[in-house]
């Protein structure tokens, strides 16, 4: 490999607001679910198992779910010709109307309750969870209104702005807003030297 063409490595992000828009952020800067445990790297940082869940038994077909239904909150987020904006939101109801793993609480090792889950998740019950967080979203005025799309340039990401003042303008004040502060400060900088 030469040296400068290795992708960079980019941690995957949880700083949406919702989980359905963390899902979202999966797509940015590249393809992050690209393998089961990719997938499963999320759903624990989602927090849509506890820690310690076991998730071998999640396979191709749950990354095409996750992907698919991705696909569809984007378009409901972000809008879309009628026909695939109607398209999406079936869809998205559909994986609602699943039912969402349950969860059980148990005493640890240390005597205190923890939460499990009832039984091994499927995937279609980690897609109900993503899909109601997406339908709470969408039909919540207050929180519809809050929903953002990054200022920076080259970032599609959409948050929700809960900021006092709602005036955040960056996904990502660490990501985003320190590229765009840099990118002003080169660009003051060479009118100076151009002066």
């Amino acid at each position: 490999m030469a040296l400068g063409s290795a992708r960079p490595v980019y941690p995957v992000r949880f700083d949406a607001g919702r989980v359905s828009l963390d899902l979202l952020a999966t797509a940015h800067p590249g393809e992050r679910l690209d393998g089961a445990a990719a997938l499963c790297a999320w759903i624990r940082g989602a927090g849509l198992v506890p820690d310690g869940t076991g998730l071998d038994h999640a396979d191709g077909a749950w990354l095409a779910g996750f992907r698919e239904l991705r696909t569809h909150i984007g378009v409901l987020v972000r809008g879309g010709d009628p026909l695939s904006y109607g398209r999406a939101l079936r869809r998205v109801n559909e994986a609602a109307r699943g039912t969402p793993p349950a969860p059980v609480a148990v005493h640890a090792e240390d005597g205190r309750l923890v939460r499990e889950l009832a039984g091994p998740p499927g995937c279609a019950a980690l897609l109900a969870t993503v899909a109601r967080d997406a339908v709470e979203l969408l039909t919540d005025p207050v929180a519809r209104a809050a929903v953002r799309e990054c200022e920076a340039d080259d970032c599609p990401l959409v948050y929700l702005d809960t900021s006092r003042g709602r005036r955040r303008r960056w996904c990502s004040s660490e990501v985003c807003g320190n590229r765009e502060r840099v990118a002003r400060h080169r660009r003051r900088a060479a009118a100076l030297a151009q002066a």
